[in-house]
Formats: C-alpha cells, sequence, structure tokens
C-alpha cells in the first residue's frame, strides 16, 4: 500500500481498512463536533493557553506515558510517522509522506519527509527513526504500550538516509495504526541515547509544534511553541507554526477546584468533568466537548493467578453482580455508555456483548454457592475458613474512580464479596501491575485498535493479569496478522467474546473524555483516540 500526500483521494486497500472497519469513531460536543467552537472570527496568532489536569504520571516522555492527563501535554511535543483521522479512523501521512507495506505485512517501509528537524537542530532520518524503534524495547515497566506495538520485531533497517524498513517475524497488520499513537512518537537521537529514567524526569527532544520548557511534578508542565515548524500532520487545517505561543498544564487534583478555576478564569480548559460538575458549567462562557475513547473500556482487572480469582464461577459472579447502568447514571458524565463488551463501542470491530454482560444478582449468588463459598454472619462469603474479600487498587487521575469503585463495592457485598479499596498514585501504575501485587486494579487503555487486546491478555506478552495460557491467544496473534478485513472482525469478536464470557477482567462503564473549555478558545479537537491536539488551536 502507498499513501501519498497530493490533493487526490487515495483509494484504501485491505491494509488500510484493518483500522476503519467495524463502527466509526463518533464525537459529540456542545461546541463544533468534538472541538470547541470555531466563532468568533479569524484566527490570531499569540497567547496562552492554561490547561488545568487532575493528576501527573510523574514522567514526560511520551513512549513510557499512558495516563491521559499527561498525554494532553506530551502529544504535543513529539510528532509521529503517520496520523489517524477522528471522524473515519484512516492513517494519513505525517512526518512519513509515504509507505509501503510487503503482501503479508511482515514489512513496512517509511518514506520520510525532508527538511523536519528537532528542536535541539538535528535533522529526522531514517537513522532516527531506527534508534528510537531500537530503544523502545528497552524502556522497561513504563513503556508497557510502546513495546506491545513493537512485539515480534525483528529488525529496522536504513535503507537510504529518508527510508525505514521495518520487518516483523510474523504479519502485523496492526503496526500501521501504531505508527500513530503518541507511544511511537519520533524522538531526537540525543533523547533516545539517555536511560529511561532520565527521560522521564527531563523530558525529551521532540520535532513536534511545541517544546518542552519546564517540569515540575505534580505541579505543571509548560511548553513554548516550536519556531519555524513546518512539518505538520495532514489532518491539521493549519500549515506552519502553532498559534498559540505558550501551553501551560496545571495538576489540580480536585475536580471542584478544577471547576471553579475554569469559572473564574483561571485557566481556560479542564480535564475530566464529571457529572457532579456539569451543571456549573452549562450554560455559562463553557463549552463541555465530549468524545467516547476507543479502545480497553473501565474494568476490574482480575489477578487470575490469586486462589479466589482461578476459579471461573468467582470471576462470573463478579461480573454479574456489577449493575453498570447504576454506575453510569450515578457517577459518570452525561452520554456515557455502560460497558457492552471489553472493547468500547468506538473500537474498530467492537462487538456487542450486552447479553452477557447482564446485572443477575441471584445467578452471582448461584455461581458463589456452587463454588463453594458460603454466606457468613457478616455477610462475607467464606470457604476453608477464608473470607471471600478482594482488594482493588486505584488511581487518583480521575474524578470518577473513586465513586465508581464505592458503588461496585456496595454492589458486590449484596453477593458477599468484600471489596477493599487502595488507592495508590498513578506513578506507580506501571509497576504495580508488573508486580501482580494486586487482587484487582481499577482501569482502562485507549487505542483506536482493537489489536489493544493482544497487548493486554495476550498470555504470551507482558500478561499483567495472569491469565491462563489457553483459547484466547490464537485470535489475538490471527487477528494481528491476518489482511483480511473480514476474518480479522470474526477474530477480535472471538477474543471479545472469550474475554468477556471467562470473566478473565470485568468490564464497566465506557470512558467517555468530557472537557471543559473556555469559550474564548477556538478548535481544540480531539485525536482518534479522544486526547487533544493543540497546534490549531487559538484564543481570541
Amino acid at each position: 500500500m502507498r499513501a501519498r500526500t497530493d490533493s487526490r483521494s487515495t483509494p484504501l486497500t485491505a491494509i488500510a481498512a484493518l483500522v476503519t472497519s467495524g463502527v466509526l469513531l463518533t464525537s459529540c460536543s456542545s461546541g463544533d463536533n468534538g472541538s470547541s467552537s470555531s466563532g468568533g472570527g479569524q484566527p490570531r496568532a499569540g497567547g496562552t493557553l492554561t490547561f488545568a489536569v487532575g493528576s501527573d504520571a510523574g514522567c514526560v516522555d511520551p513512549q513510557q506515558v499512558a495516563s491521559n492527563d499527561t498525554i494532553y501535554s506530551l502529544r504535543q511535543v513529539v510528532d509521529s510517522l503517520t496520523d489517524q483521522d477522528p471522524k473515519t479512523g484512516k492513517i494519513v501521512p505525517w512526518l512519513a509522506k509515504s509507505w509501503d507495506i510487503s503482501a503479508d505485512t511482515t514489512a513496512f517501509t517509511f518514506h520520510l519527509r525532508s527538511g523536519v528537524t528537532f528542536s535541539d537542530g538535528s535533522a529526522l532520518t531514517a537513522q532516527v527513526v531506527k534508534d528510537n524503534f531500537d530503544a523502545v524495547p528497552k524502556l522497561g515497566a513504563l513503556g508497557q504500550l510502546a513495546q506491545g506495538y513493537l512485539s515480534g520485531v525483528e529488525s529496522t533497517t536504513v535503507v537510504d538516509p529518508l527510508t525505514v524498513r521495518v520487518k516483523f517475524k510474523q504479519a502485523n497488520a496492526q503496526f500501521l495504526q501504531a505508527t500513530a499513537t503518541h507511544s511511537l512518537g519520533i524522538e531526537s537521537s540525543a533523547s533516545v541515547k539517555k536511560n529511561p529514567q532520565d527521560k522521564c524526569s527531563q523530558g525529551v527532544v521532540g520535532s513536534g509544534p511545541f517544546v518542552l520548557k519546564q517540569y515540575v511534578q505534580n505541579q505543571s508542565i509548560t511548553l513554548a511553541k516550536r519556531a519555524k515548524y513546518a512539518w505538520g500532520s495532514s489532518l491539521w487545517s493549519k500549515k506552519g507554526e502553532a498559534y498559540l505561543d505558550r501551553l501551560v498544564f496545571k495538576v489540580v487534583p480536585e475536580a471542584g477546584v478544577r471547576t471553579g478555576s475554569l469559572q473564574s478564569g483561571q485557566v481556560d480548559a479542564i480535564s475530566s468533568v464529571g457529572k457532579a460538575n456539569e451543571a456549573a458549567l452549562k450554560g455559562g462562557q463553557v463549552n463541555l466537548q465530549q468524545r467516547a475513547n476507543p479502545g480497553v473500556v473501565f474494568n476490574l482487572g482480575l489477578n487470575n493467578s490469586r486462589p479466589a480469582l482461578k476459579d471461573v464461577k468467582v470471576r462470573q459472579a463478579i461480573e454479574f453482580a456489577i449493575d453498570r447502568q447504576q454506575i453510569v447514571d450515578a457517577v459518570f458524565p452525561t452520554g456515557t455508555k455502560p460497558a457492552t463488551s471489553i472493547l468500547a463501542h468506538t473500537t474498530p470491530d467492537y462487538t456487542d456483548l450486552s447479553q452477557d454482560l447482564t446485572t443477575d444478582v441471584a445467578k452471582a449468588k448461584s455461581l458463589l454457592d456452587s463454588a463453594g463459598w458460603k454466606a457468613g454472619g457478616d455477610g462475607v462469603r467464606t470457604k476453608d475458613g477464608k473470607k471471600l474479600s478482594l482488594t482493588v487498587k486505584w488511581f487518583p487521575n480521575s474524578a470518577t474512580n473513586q465513586p465508581a469503585l464505592e458503588l461496585i463495592q456496595q454492589q458486590l457485598k449484596a453477593v458477599g464479596v468484600e471489596v477493599k479499596l487502595q488507592q495508590v498514585q498513578i506513578t506507580q501504575f506501571a509497576t504495580t501491575l508488573q508486580s501482580g501485587d494486586f487482587d484487582a486494579v481499577w482501569g482502562n487503555l485507549t487505542r483506536a485498535d482493537p489489536d489493544i487486546l493482544r497487548s493486554q491478555y495476550s498470555t504470551q506478552l507482558a500478561n499483567f493479569y495472569h491469565l491462563p495460557a489457553g483459547d484466547l491467544d490464537a485470535p489475538l496473534n490471527q487477528q494481528a496478522a491476518t489482511t483480511d478485513t473480514a476474518q480479522r472482525k470474526q477474530l477480535v469478536e472471538q477474543a471479545q467474546r472469550l474475554i468477556v464470557q471467562n470473566a478473565y477482567v470485568v468490564p464497566v462503564v465506557e470512558l467517555q473524555t468530557q472537557l471543559g473549555v473556555s469559550k474564548k478558545v477556538h478548535d481544540l479537537d480531539f485525536d482518534a483516540s479522544s486526547r487533544i491536539q493543540l497546534h490549531d488551536t487559538w484564543i481570541g
């Protein structure tokens, strides 16, 4: 397949269709279809956008970060080889002006734009891309997303100064979409040579429209406009430099404080607007922008190696005990959908499994009875003298996390399962998963491609949730390899059914990103992963 940057439309081949099959990504907003209002006259250059987020991942390397609050800022620092249209899912040029894919999808050859430089003055070359892709698998625990995208890579070869070929050991059709993600954003060779810890604490040098100027952990990330930037994504409306001079991302953990700061004009935009704060922001000088995140929904990520959770009946009982609609209605922003699969409905090749994710308290109790867990005097079931008690670890990167879990705690108590909640700092997310020291973890993961299932649940990769080897690996591996879109859809459906019906993890609710944006801010847009792109954004 070859993509070109000319004005003629390029027909989608079987490879490109892999990232657009299934339900197309959708958005809704009180502004302009997922972006802030474009009214207010002609765009103007200058100004500072101040954005309040709820948490800090403790790292300023895009290749190592998976938390949306931090991705919002770091996405502006690095460019990617490709970009993904949020409306159609189509993969389009960015740093790569075109590409070729072998018939068996084992080799991807990217033809780079000339004249691209990093903020340290060094040039983008095929060698720089090779340096990045050679280094990513060595990132350690924090590089879980990027490592998954490059799993099975055999070699990255410099064909000529502006041509690079990535070869995989087996067919790997998902890789094209992976090159559109922030996780495979291209960093300068100098950055690549740093150890992962220094990249996290000091930041990286990218070719993006903004440059990292200051990072104060748990307080703020400050970016400045990159002068003479001239190689933006083919999706962007503005050519050349960004409009804004500076971006300041302030860490404000309390949702009510973020809301008040936006109302008073102290900040221009805020993340994670929950239901409790919607009323305060409606009707004023604020747009509420919403978009459902594709990828893995919010779920209880069960540690399948724990004695009680090895039993599929116990896991299924937990799944049936949860009332998803109650949680959505009580906690989440208007328009949020309960989980109807392990994938959100905006993910390509999503399958509606709502019939398997019903609330059935009687069935939950029956499953626990048949598994030998007997009701105790205090309402908590016991077996062989041990209580059916689970500790759920969660991270304060969204205002909805704690109230959602408190409702789950009540719902599971009603069937005899004791749930203890343990808050862990977001900086410990990756190490918590890697250690395996948890009964369950509350979280989600965004990616606009169903291969997110393989990176999360293959027993041949990290296998953070300690799934047993079984029937799941085959469809996960095969969907990543096939060039047949119909076959891939069937394989992804099979994988979703196996995950849900075996309750390896327990899907609960889709993540709907809801931002509060001042009406003086224009063209603040969601990308295909429901994060933000600020190159075209202006204030006026």
